[in-house]
């Protein structure tokens, strides 16, 4: 059946102070409970009563038209929870308007063949609102802490978001890979030996969506080059799905391995997820299994995140972490001379002049990095040499000046 497309109900004013006073107060308290270990019990009960409060307003109703509903059902039922299941906006072939001309609907507009799942093919379809956790509210500070604890799960989500959409981009561009990966998983599918759960490659075609992305996503050189290939492809696909088989038939061989790529890649879910820690849903174990499977994949297209564009600043990772996760990347980054420069500096300052010293290194967070030993040693560790200007005076310490010799480092420019 085809699913209608409606429109979400806008947010009213009381509705936007409160999701704001929800970020807020989540904001506060990661930020003040960044260094500890574990939460209290108090705290770790608040925040997720407040991902449920945001959560909610992330469903909003959608709204369609009269003359939608009135040809339209819903299915009802029961969710795995025992609750009320009620899935809405569903057209079956009988009760679709009759068509003026082909290729044209009732209104005269032309008809636009919509996925069996409902599923716009035009890239990842994100569903939720995006709660951005700032970096000024994260000053809280660990220095003492004897060990660096594990990044963000939120910001994990984010960053194997970009990875996602750069392997699905890498992917759609190698046409043997994508078959060989979609072959791969129809064995997992079809002989009873093996099972198919943690895998990378999702092969309905369903897009994984982004429940939780860094601000611009949408932005980046991988999501814009999906974008460009998607619409080329849809330029010169028939209008009407009468026509797509023999369209297909008579493409060539290596238009059609190009095409089966680029669909394929719409299937790839390289995303970290915390583990239901309750049992249901998505299992830790699957996780690791997904992110291992998206590892081989990325090894066979040789991907580089570097290459596809990502560069660490403050808003993407620089911003999101304690200090001594920003000095151990510059250190590893641009070299331990530029991590004595700034070590001296608060979070924010220190943040701004890690994004301008890592630029050009090609440093990656870990999440971002290939799980090879090939490709972790690409990571620019020496300690730059060149011409180059040390911090402004006014970022510098205040009882000494920096030695002569940091001046001298091209990656150790600071952003005035």
């Amino acid at each position: 059946m085809r699913e209608l497309d409606g429109v979400r109900a806008e947010l009213t004013a009381e509705e936007q102070a409160t999701i704001e006073a929800l970020n807020a107060e989540q904001a506060r308290l990661e930020a003040e409970y960044d260094s500890v270990d574990e939460l209290p019990d108090d705290v770790d009960l608040r925040l997720g009563e407040i991902e449920t409060a945001l959560a909610v307003f992330d469903n909003r109703p959608t709204i369609y038209q009269p003359a939608d509903i009135a040809r339209a059902g819903v299915f009802v039922g029961i969710d795995a929870e025992g609750r009320l299941s009620v899935d809405r906006g569903y057209v079956r072939p009988e009760d679709e308007l009759p068509a003026v001309e082909p290729g044209q609907g009732s209104d005269g507009e032309p008809v636009v063949s919509v996925d069996p799942d409902g599923a716009e093919p035009s890239g990842p379809v994100v569903r939720r609102a995006v709660i951005t956790v700032g970096g000024q509210a994260a000053e809280a500070e660990d220095e003492d802490d004897d060990a660096v604890k594990p990044l963000p799960d939120r910001l994990l989500t984010e960053l194997t978001a970009e990875r996602t959409l750069a392997l699905r981009d890498k992917l759609a561009t190698m046409p043997s890979v994508a078959f060989q990966a979609v072959l791969h998983k129809f064995c997992l599918d079809v002989f009873s030996r093996y099972y198919s759960h943690g895998t990378a490659m999702e092969v309905s075609v369903r897009t994984a969506s982004f429940p939780v992305q860094a601000q611009g996503l949408k932005d980046a050189p991988a999501a814009k080059a999906i974008d460009a290939r998607h619409k080329t492809w849809e330029e010169r696909m028939p209008k009407d799905k009468a026509g797509l088989w023999d369209w297909l038939t008579g493409l060539t061989g290596d238009e059609q391995a190009a095409l089966f790529a680029h669909c394929a890649s719409f299937g790839v879910n390289a995303l970290y997820e915390k583990g239901d820690r309750y049992g249901g849903g998505v299992t830790p174990h699957m996780v690791e299994q997904r992110i291992t499977d998206a590892d081989r994949i990325a090894r066979a297209v040789d991907l580089d995140m570097v290459e596809a564009g990502w560069r660490p600043t403050v808003e993407n990772y620089l911003g999101r972490v304690p200090k001594r996760r920003i000095l151990e990347a510059v250190r590893e980054g641009a070299g331990e001379r530029a991590a004595q420069l700034i070590d001296h500096l608060k979070k924010g300052d220190m943040a701004k002049e890690a994004e301008r010293l890592l630029a050009e290194t090609g440093w990656l967070p870990e999440p971002l990095k290939r799980a090879d030993a090939d490709h972790a040693a690409t990571v620019h560790t020496a300690e730059p040499e060149g011409d180059g200007a040390a911090l402004p005076e006014f970022l510098s310490h205040d009882d000494e000046e920096a030695p002569s010799d940091e001046a001298d480092d091209p990656h150790m420019v600071a952003a005035e």
